[in-house]
């Protein structure tokens, strides 16, 4: 409508103020926040352990510059008595382990594949404190793993810190309280073992290493006023079974009563018709894997994969590389946990 001189009508504009930050200040913003959820993030991972040792383990390629998620990182606690940590890498091939309170030192090594690294042993761990330690698969060069245990020739008693090399080798292990000894990255040929310890004959002993396998060797030592020879026995692991960590659970869970543990060996020497038949001859266990302790059917796995409470239709015992068998719930490791497994559980490994 116009006015009175029949002209537009004219109404003042409202004006609205729009204040607009300067554009440097937009990175400034962005840097901000990005720190800030960082530093959050690192608050969050430093309260992880606490007040406790960090360790954190890299894992790379043989060259150094290309990390593994997914490598095995195998960690022994050589001061406490500790069950080993066996845990794989994440996306960044990185692990990250809280030590526990009563361990200090430790000797880690990783896997990959048919691979390993060299074995580290991480300065002490000190409480409230974090350290890394990188490891590169070495897999240009074959190579094996020599595992072992030391121990008095005369009174049976495990031997620590003795020194345990291969001559021509850089790398020495320490056997730790329990006699425990490893060395990783061993090139694949015949080698000489050489064991040093004050107040013990001297020990050189010939061993062979196979490319992708643990040779496990227990070791007889001889004080030295005593002329007796030193005693040596040497058997090969599966590599499959190390992988899977059945002779760690094996050697705890006989150590701690947990289990019942048959090798490809104890099978042959047993024959059976059929394996559930060689697990029935266990105490409280009935036929077709029936736990009378718990009242119930024990669960099966095989290759990890559960199975239902059936084997013999999977699997021939000539075809199995290790069983191991847990009666209870209380003594069931983390693998094998859960609620299905509350009447025991049967895990059998194929070669």
């Amino acid at each position: 409508m116009g006015d009175e001189l029949g002209g537009p009508r004219y109404e003042p504009r409202r004006t609205r103020r729009v204040c607009i930050a300067p554009s440097f200040l937009f990175p400034a913003l962005f840097v901000a926040s990005w720190l800030a959820v960082g530093a959050t993030a690192a608050v969050a991972q430093e309260r992880e352990c606490g007040d406790r040792a960090a360790l954190v383990v890299v894992v790379l390629d043989e060259s150094g510059s290309i990390v593994l998620p997914g490598a095995t990182v195998v960690l022994r606690w050589t001061d406490a008595e500790r069950m080993p940590v066996r845990e794989a890498t994440d996306a960044d091939g990185r692990l990250r382990v809280c030590v526990p309170r009563d361990a200090s030192e430790a000797v880690v090594w990783a896997e990959f594949g048919d691979h390993s690294s060299g074995q580290a042993a991480p300065a002490a761990l000190v409480s409230g404190e974090e350290r890394e330690v990188r490891l590169r698969i070495l897999s240009s060069v074959p190579s094996g793993r020599l595992i072992g245990r030391l121990v008095d020739r005369e009174t049976g008693r495990p031997v620590a810190t003795a020194a345990v090399s291969v001559v021509g080798r850089p790398a020495e292990s320490a056997s730790d309280r329990q006699g425990l000894f490893r060395l990783t990255g061993v090139p694949a040929g015949r080698h000489e073992l050489r064991v040093r310890r004050l107040g013990y004959a001297p020990l050189r002993h010939v061993v062979d290493v196979t490319s992708g396998r643990t040779t496990e060797l227990e070791v007889g030592l001889v004080r030295e006023p005593v002329e007796l020879e030193p005693l040596v026995v040497s058997t090969t692991r599966s590599r499959r079974l190390e992988i899977k960590g059945f002779y760690e659970r094996k050697r705890w869970g006989e150590l701690l009563g947990l289990g019942t543990f048959y090798t490809a060996e104890d099978i042959k020497r047993r024959n059976p018709l059929r394996i559930s038949h060689m697990i029935a001859e266990l105490p409280s266990i009935r036929s077709g894997l029936y736990n009378a302790r718990a009242g119930c059917k024990m669960a099966v796995y095989l290759d990890n994969a559960p199975v239902g409470s059936s084997v013999d239709s999977f699997v021939l015992p000539i075809e199995v590389a290790g069983v191991e068998v847990y009666k209870g719930a209380a003594s069931l490791p983390g693998e094998f946990s859960g609620s299905g497994s509350r009447c025991g559980v049967v895990a059998v490994w194929t070669k």
